[in-house]
């Protein structure tokens, strides 16, 4: 092992990555006596200055998924702690070098299932880039995942992968790794290119026949609704694509509802009162969809318990959406019940 460590740390010499190879297989044995050392040596290669430079040869070269996590890993350590210091022609073929992996490898569906662990890894490396270098190094990033996303639905679908994380990083993981000023600086960034992303997602739902790929978008814009302009939603045939088309397929049936709650949890006092019917006849439609797939006579317990996993996914997410929309919306109803544009609809027993 000595000697393994001071040849792959001598970076005067090429660099071996079947030795590395072997030494990951070494670290990942539990029985082999080795093992100590060799997560020992994984430690110390991993913390050398000029690791980074050997994560393009590792991806390249090795035969390993865990290899190549490996040297993702010091890629992301890289670009957490260390990028500003990098001179920009380096930070941009590093940023160059992730892109062209990440299209290479979703450019067909055979490749995007095969590589799907590892194009994930990819996808999170180019979401730390991005927190860095987006938007003031990297202005045309949401135009170029758009633009990109037009060359193939293998590659669209990852695309909205790498949406979904983007979003995911900005609004729910970031108080620990970023300043309150860059996420300010990326949550207007992001709201203010929106319109792109939400005309290739419509586009997407609209025309796409691909069901992972309109599976990823659904769970993309799930990420979105919650903080984007309320006009997406309300002025848009969103909600009505979302409980028509979607929702009665039981493909996209828990994506979709996860879409409606989302839209359930915003904050009544936050929405203006132009939007109050079409949060009414959100339900209204809702509920009479809903009866074409559980009918309306069903006992819901006995229902459950003999349903399939999926089934009784499905309902405890019903019994979720249902809940949040009652708390925040059912006060709207207490003039409406005689408004007959919902009466029509939504009987109030129906409601209760």
């Amino acid at each position: 092992m000595d000697a393994a460590a001071a040849h792959l740390l001598d970076f005067t010499k090429p660099f071996d990555c079947t030795l590395l190879d072997q030494i990951l297989l070494i670290a990942m044995d539990g029985n082999n006596p080795q093992r100590q050392a060799a997560n020992e040596f994984l430690v110390r290669i991993k913390e050398h200055p000029d690791m980074w430079k050997r994560v393009d040869a590792i991806l390249e070269s090795s035969t390993q998924l865990t290899t190549k996590i490996f040297g993702l890993q010091v890629l992301t350590e890289t670009i957490e702690t260390k990028w500003k210091i990098i001179i920009q022609e380096q930070r941009e073929g590093i940023r160059n070098y992730i892109v062209s992996k990440i299209i290479s490898l979703s450019s067909t569906n055979e490749s995007l299932k095969t590589n799907n662990v590892y194009l994930a890894r990819l996808n999170l490396v180019l979401i730390q880039i991005l927190k860095q270098d987006w938007p003031h190094n990297w202005p045309t990033f949401i135009s170029d995942i758009v633009m990109s996303s037009k060359a193939s639905e293998s590659l669209c679908e990852n695309n909205m992968n790498i949406l979904k994380l983007l979003s995911e990083e900005i609004f729910d993981y970031s108080k620990d790794s970023l300043t309150s000023n860059k996420v300010k600086n990326l949550k207007y960034s992001l709201n203010d290119e929106f319109s792109q992303i939400f005309t290739l997602c419509e586009y997407i739902l609209q025309l796409s026949h691909k069901k992972s790929l309109i599976l990823s978008t659904l769970k993309t814009l799930q990420r979105y609704l919650t903080w984007i302009p309320l006009g997406y939603i309300f002025e848009t045939g969103l909600i009505t694509a979302i409980i028509t088309k979607f929702l009665p397929d039981p493909s996209y049936r828990c994506a979709s509802i996860d879409c409606l709650t989302e839209i359930a949890s915003l904050t009544c006092n936050d929405i203006p009162e132009q939007y109050h019917l079409s949060i009414q006849i959100l339900l209204a439609t809702f509920l009479q969809t809903l009866q074409t797939i559980v009918p309306i006579d069903v006992n819901l317990q006995k229902a459950y318990e003999s349903s399939s996993e999926e089934d009784q996914l499905f309902i405890q997410r019903l019994a979720l959406f249902l809940s949040t929309y009652l708390k925040s919306y059912f006060h709207l109803f207490d003039n409406a019940i005689s408004n007959n544009n919902i009466n029509n609809n939504i009987k109030q027993n129906e409601i209760i």
